[in-house]
């Protein structure tokens, strides 16, 4: 029968649900869109005040796991413990739980990865960077090609180490995050 996700080693789990990036596939969004849907009924009333398509899925025309990140924003930590709960309640798996975090995955299998696979980050609203690097890469094609080729030139040699490859990439997110909210606050200046 083999051993449960939640029985099984780091490594074990790298080994079943490897990187894998795939062209850009207009599904995301579909998928996305999905499990908004079914998202924003299991929280309906757990204070959820935001949910947002983030990461590679969400960036225009570039590879990407074919895993769509969501970002949910809670106003308070009693909105984060209420989502924890009803998530787990409707099957979701914790990965990952801190005071002001918490992320799900759904759609990983003692076979491997579902069909439709996604990474649920629940947070405190405001902890949002992941949309200033997604609004800047979809405003910025070049640097989002810059992205992808990061990605594809790290992909093979941490197939099997997602907190590498992760890491990794760590540098490249910051410095346009960083650009993006300067950008941001520029374009919101009223003296500009």
């Amino acid at each position: 029968m083999g051993k449960e996700l939640s029985e099984m080693t780091l490594e074990e789990l790298w080994q079943l649900f490897p990187i894998v990036l795939t062209a850009h596939n207009p599904k995301w969004k579909e998928w996305y869109d999905d499990e908004c849907e079914i998202l924003h009924e299991i929280l309906k009333n757990v204070g959820a005040t935001k949910i947002s398509h983030i990461g590679s899925t969400a960036i225009n025309g570039i590879w990407a796991k074919p895993i769509v990140d969501i970002l949910i924003e809670t106003s308070d930590r009693q909105g984060l413990d209420s989502a924890h709960d009803a998530l787990l309640e409707k099957g979701y798996l914790c990965m990952n739980r801190s005071d002001e975090r918490i992320d799900f995955n759904k759609g990983y299998t003692k076979q491997g990865f579902a069909e439709r696979v996604f990474h649920i980050h629940i947070r405190l609203a405001g902890d949002n960077d992941e949309l200033y690097f997604r609004d800047f890469l979809n405003d910025n094609h070049a640097i989002a090609m810059e992205y992808e080729s990061l990605k594809k030139s790290l992909w093979k040699r941490f197939e099997h180490d997602r907190d590498a490859y992760t890491n990794a990439k760590t540098e490249f997110v910051k410095r346009h995050t960083l650009a993006a909210k300067k950008v941001r606050h520029l374009s919101c200046d009223p003296e500009n």
